[in-house]
């Protein structure tokens, strides 16, 4: 049987939202980070990197969410649901697949690291390092931000989802829009609209109370 490998709180809810699209029988296996917020060790048992998500099915491990979503796709999307057939749309599918975490999740992700940074200094050092810090963010990360919110914001107002119709593209892309409508909403309205539209899908919110439900474990 498929099996996810679901770390809390981590971007594999994709892969549980793309398991309930395609209404397959699965298994979770689900991982608490640590006080840390790393993942458990427990995880490096599943693949080297010990990282989430993770998909076993059939005798293979298969890691990196695009490589789920494409694996998923093709061996059990017979209809053809979740990938587009037109020339131009495959095109948009792969693009969007790879600028989810090529392009976009870097600059969330530095983001992140940036704003923990001085919590884990003493302190007398945490001003210093906000300053330095904000520096960077203002100068370098912002900017390059901005250009990203503006061409979603942008393509969004010209098109209902990524790749014409809902496909797997869209679930790959559903973490940082979800993470950048949460932050900028109300200034970037076709992001916001595009995000309450996805979330409004009913394998969505299957997927979403179910990781819910894991969360709340102890």
């Amino acid at each position: 049987m498929i099996c996810l490998h679901h770390l809390e709180k981590s971007r594999s809810l994709r892969i549980l939202w793309a398991l309930e699209e395609l209404k397959l029988d699965y298994e979770v296996k689900f991982y608490k980070r640590q006080s840390n917020f790393a993942a458990p060790p427990e995880l490096k048992n599943i693949h080297p990197l010990g990282k989430a998500p993770v998909l076993t099915d059939q005798g293979l491990t298969i890691a990196e969410s695009a490589a789920i979503l494409e694996y998923l796709q093709e061996q059990y999307d017979q209809q053809g649901q979740f990938k587009p057939e037109d020339q131009v749309q495959k095109l948009n599918y792969r693009y969007w697949m790879h600028y989810a975490e090529g392009s976009l999740m870097p600059l969330l992700l530095m983001t992140f690291v940036m704003n923990e940074v001085p919590k884990k200094l003493p302190d007398l050092l945490q001003n210093m390092a906000d300053k330095v810090l904000d520096g960077v963010k203002q100068s370098f990360i912002s900017p390059r931000l901005k250009e990203h919110l503006e061409y979603l914001e942008e393509y969004l107002a010209q098109h209902e989802y990524f790749a014409g119709e809902f496909s797997f593209a869209d679930v790959q892309m559903s973490f940082a829009l979800q993470a950048l409508s949460a932050r900028f909403g109300d200034e970037y309205a076709n992001i916001q609209a595009y995000v309450q539209r996805i979330e409004a899908r009913s394998a969505y919110q299957t997927a979403y109370a179910k990781d819910q439900q894991l969360n709340q474990q102890t």
